[in-house]
C-alpha cells in the first residue's frame, strides 16, 4: 500500500476550546511509515506524542493524547506531555488521505478555529498531497500490508448507546443522535469515503452544545475558549447563532469526531462503523478493541488480514 503525506508545510493559530489559550500549529510532511504524530515544541527536548490509540489519556468532551514510556521527557513528568482536542485535525488529515504528518504545536491544546475541520482541510488542499518518501533504511522494512477487513461484528454498548464495527465491502461511517431539544431532535447521517468527499460532506460541520450546559461546563474548567464564533449553541427556542451549514450539522459533526478518533488506528480497517448517541470515550473503547485485534496479526508480513476471524 502507498502512503501519502503533505506537499509542503502549513501553519494555523487559534484559541483552544477548553484551555482558552492561543496556540500555533505547524504541520509538516513526514516520511513513510511514521504515521501522524505531534511534537510539543514548547517543551524541553520537544517530546513526541504519537497519534495512536495507545496514547489516549482522557476523553472528556474531546480526545487528549499523552507521551508514554518517558520518551524524550527526562525533564518532566509524562503526565505533563499532552496534547488535547486533536480529533478535528486528525479527521482532516485522515479524511484527506494524509497517512504521514509531523504536527508541531507550542502548547497543550489544538486551536478550535471555527469549530469544524474545514480550515484544516483547506490548508491541506493548499499544499497538496504527495506520496510519502521511504526512510533511508527502508531496505530493512517489510512490505506494507493490505487493508484489514473486519470479519465479524465488534461493538461497545452502554444501555441504548453504542458504537460498532461491522463487516462491509467498503469503509463506511454512520452516526445517529437523539436530543430532547426539538431544534436537534433525532438525526442520522451516513458517509462513504469512496462516494462523498470528506471536504464537502463532513469537514464543514461545526461542534455544538446546549446553552443550558454552558455555565456548568465552565464551572468545571471546560470550554474556556468556546464562543458563538467557534461553536453552534442551541437554546430552548432554537439555535442562538444560525444559519446551520447543513440541516443535520450536529450529527455530521459527531461523525467527524468519530473519524478523528478512529484515525488513531493509523489506516481505517474496512468496515461499517456505526454509532448511536456515542461519545469520545466509546469511540476510543472501540478503537482499542480494534487495535488489539489488529495487533494479533503480524500485519507487516501478511498480504491480507481479516479482523475477528
Amino acid at each position: 500500500m502507498t502512503n501519502y503525506t503533505l506537499g509542503a508545510n502549513f501553519e494555523r493559530s487559534g484559541i483552544g476550546l477548553h484551555s482558552g489559550i492561543t496556540t500555533t500549529v505547524r504541520v509538516l510532511p513526514a516520511v513513510a511509515r511514521t504515521g501522524r504524530y505531534f511534537v510539543r515544541v514548547d517543551l524541553p527536548g520537544m517530546p513526541v506524542i504519537p497519534a495512536r490509540v495507545e496514547a489516549v489519556s482522557t476523553t472528556m468532551l474531546s480526545t487528549q493524547l499523552r507521551a508514554g514510556n518517558g520518551e524524550n521527557s527526562a525533564n518532566f513528568s509524562d503526565s505533563e506531555v499532552t496534547v488535547g482536542t486533536v480529533e478535528h485535525l486528525l479527521a482532516a488529515l485522515a479524511g484527506s488521505g494524509v497517512d504521514d504528518a509531523c504536527i508541531e504545536i507550542d502548547g497543550s491544546e489544538l486551536p478550535l478555529l471555527d469549530g469544524s475541520a474545514l480550515a484544516w482541510v483547506k490548508a491541506i488542499q493548499e499544499v497538496g498531497i504527495v506520496e510519502s518518501e521511504l526512510p533511508q533504511n527502508s531496505s530493512n522494512l517489510s512490505p506494507l500490508a493490505s487493508p484489514m477487513f473486519v470479519g465479524e461484528p465488534i461493538w461497545v454498548c452502554r444501555d441504548d448507546v453504542f458504537v460498532a464495527a461491522l463487516p462491509a465491502p467498503m469503509t463506511r461511517f454512520t452516526y445517529g443522535i437523539d436530543f430532547e431539544n426539538p431544534a436537534i431532535g433525532n438525526q442520522w447521517y451516513s458517509w462513504t469515503p469512496e462516494q462523498e468527499h470528506f471536504a464537502d460532506a463532513i469537514a464543514p460541520a461545526r461542534t455544538f452544545g446546549l446553552a443550558n450546559q454552558v455555565d456548568q461546563l465552565r464551572d468545571r474548567g471546560l470550554i474556556k475558549g468556546g464562543s458563538l464564533e467557534n461553536a453552534l449553541v442551541c437554546g430552548d427556542q432554537g439555535w442562538l447563532n444560525p444559519p446551520l451549514r447543513f440541516s443535520n450539522e450536529p450529527v455530521r459533526h459527531k461523525l467527524l469526531d468519530l473519524v478523528g478518533d478512529l484515525s488513531l488506528l493509523g489506516k481505517f480497517p474496512v468496515a461499517h462503523f456505526l454509532a448511536y448517541k456515542a461519545s469520545h470515550n466509546l469511540h476510543i473503547q472501540l478503537a482499542r478493541l480494534l487495535a488489539r485485534q489488529i495487533g494479533a496479526w503480524d500485519v507487516s508480513r501478511q498480504s491480507s488480514a481479516v479482523i475477528g476471524n
